[in-house]
Order: structure tokens, then C-alpha cells, then sequence
């Protein structure tokens, strides 16, 4: 079947892609983790090129160990959407209790903690219905390593920029876990495949835009470990975040 909605514009070695306005480093700097999508579906074009991009991914030893199992409104896809959201409810219920989102400055509905929260809340309620869901696989060919990740996480970031560059978005979970054996069950997927992660694609309801991190003088070392170099200098008008762990917890 010939796709031809999406597929105009950039020609990447004979192949024909679909068009985008996103420069590569603009789409580095500004692929946000999209968790509110709207109802529109996927064209059949687009998901194309987001899977061709990312089956392009460097792996170890160019074995290209990963696979993609792609859901989206087939039976046995809502079957895996139902325990793929079964879970994420769980894993979310408990992480909001532990975490304390509820308290603290959590009670301050305008504060950060709390907008995280609804995000959030919001995501697991609805995950079912996002329009694709993806299970990016490593199909391993030797024991559990700690490098093996190095074969399929950079094929899950190519299919995550893809998704920014033709006006989509998505997120990377792993609220697969509690069900992967049902999972693997449903969908025939081999035990000895390591499902590495869950993402789910849409149109987003809001929009991309640079992301918040650290300064790169707290993140980027020298010579030396927690001493930066000189030219380790974000670019002006960075936007920065207070996320993560204190700079005290940060010293192994």
C-alpha cells in the first residue's frame, strides 16, 4: 500500500520523508514529555516516518536488536491499552502517596508540585485512549547487560524527535512492567524479549517549547569531577529548573 498524506517534501537517501520546519537542534532543545493529547488520529504517513526514523538508531555492533509493537485500536491493542492503564494507575496511586504530592507545597493547587500532580493525573486516567502506543523491544542475543540498553533507548529517541518534527508528541513510561508477562501473552511477544519501555503518541493539546534544565556548569565536568569548564555556559535567555536532587545529593 502506497502512503503518500505525509510523505512529501525532504528526500533522506531516496527515501521520501515527510516535511518539517524543525531544525534538528531546535527539535533537541524543545521535544517536551507530552502527556495531553487531543482525539485526532495518526495518519498512517506520519506513524510511518516516526517508525522509519527511529529504525534508523544506531545499535551495538549494528545487530538492530530493537522492535516496535505499535497499538492502536485493534482488539488485542485495546486489551494491552486496558492493562498498560490498569497499571499506571497503580504505579501513579502509590508514587502520589509515597511522594507526598498531595502535601506540602502539593496543596498549593498553582504551585509546581500540584500542576504535576494533575498532569499526571490526568495521563494515567486517560492513557487508554491515546491514539498510538508504542513498546519498543530489544530482541537479546546474550546475557542481561549493562550496555544492552545502549542498542534500543537511542532508537526510542529517534522515534520521540520524529514525533516533535511532524507535529506529534509522546512520553516514555514504564507502567508496562507490573503486566509485561500478560502483555507478552496478548500480543505473542517472546519471554526473552526485554520490553524496554511504554510511549504513547499523540497530538498535543498544548505545544513543544524549550525544555526547563539544570545550568550545564552543574551537569557538565572538566577535568575533574564538579568542576566545570569555562565554556560550559548555557546559551542566553536559557530557561532553567530547580528539578531534581540537591546539588548536596549530587557529589557521586
Amino acid at each position: 500500500m502506497e502512503l503518500d498524506s505525509a510523505v512529501s517534501g525532504a528526500a533522506l537517501g531516496g527515501v521520501a520523508m515527510a516535511g518539517s520546519d524543525v531544525g534538528l537542534l531546535d527539535g533537541l532543545c524543545s521535544t517536551r514529555a507530552i502527556r495531553r493529547y487531543t482525539d485526532e488520529a495518526i495518519p498512517d504517513a506520519a506513524l510511518r516516518d516516526m517508525l522509519f526514523a527511529a529504525t534508523r538508531a544506531p545499535s551495538g555492533s549494528n545487530r538492530q536488536p530493537f522492535r516496535f509493537v505499535v497499538l492502536r485500536d485493534g482488539a488485542k491493542a485495546a486489551q494491552a491499552k486496558t492493562l498498560i492503564g490498569e497499571s499506571a494507575k497503580g504505579i501513579w496511586d502509590a508514587k502520589r502517596r509515597n511522594d507526598g504530592y498531595d502535601r506540602g507545597s502539593g496543596a498549593n493547587t498553582r504551585s509546581p508540585k500540584a500542576r504535576m500532580a494533575r498532569t499526571m493525573q490526568r495521563y494515567v486516567d486517560t492513557i487508554e485512549s491515546a491514539p498510538v502506543l508504542v513498546l519498543p523491544c530489544l530482541v537479546r542475543y546474550r546475557d542481561p547487560d549493562p550496555m544492552e540498553g545502549a542498542s534500543v533507548y537511542p532508537a526510542v529517541q529517534n522515534l520521540m524527535l520524529a514525533a516533535r518534527a511532524l507535529g506529534y508528541g509522546g512520553v516514555i513510561t514504564g507502567f508496562h512492567r507490573p503486566v509485561e508477562a500478560r502483555l507478552k501473552t496478548l500480543l505473542g511477544i517472546p519471554s526473552e524479549v526485554f520490553v524496554a519501555c511504554t510511549v504513547t503518541l499523540g497530538r498535543p493539546e498544548g505545544g513543544h517549547g524549550p525544555v526547563r534544565r539544570r545550568p550545564m556548569g552543574e551537569l557538565v565536568f572538566g577535568d575533574s569531577w564538579n568542576e566545570a569548564p569555562d565554556w560550559a555556559v548555557d546559551p542566553p535567555g536559557t530557561q532553567h529548573t530547580s528539578a531534581g536532587p540537591p546539588k548536596s545529593d549530587r557529589t557521586t
